[in-house]
């Protein structure tokens, strides 16, 4: 599921692989991935839980517009994923409410 080749964008091929938790889950991505890239190459889309039915929430808009892709990262609810930089040790769970401050 991770995209290798672009017309317009260059993906190294030497990054170095970076070890995180999704819900309690050892995954992997690479230097320079979003949380949410990093997820999708990993086969994980639900993100979230909407308010009130609770249906699965994943990216829709990539850039840091919407709440779609927020989660709870190191115990941080509302992070946005599809702008958040990935981190080696992260722990990123689903986020099913408003988050608590």
């Amino acid at each position: 599921m991770r995209i290798t080749e672009h017309p317009l964008l260059d993906f190294k091929k030497d990054r170095r692989r970076i070890a995180f938790t999704f819900e309690g889950r050892n995954l992997y991505g690479y230097e320079g991935d979003t949380i949410a890239s990093a997820l999708i190459a990993n086969g994980i889309w639900k993100f979230r839980e909407s308010l009130t039915e609770k249906r699965a929430r994943g990216l829709y808009c990539a850039i840091g517009n919407c709440s779609s892709c927020h989660m709870i990262v190191d115990g941080e609810a509302n992070v946005k994923t599809c702008i958040t930089a990935l981190k080696e040790g992260m722990v990123v769970k689903v986020q099913g409410d408003r988050g608590r401050l």
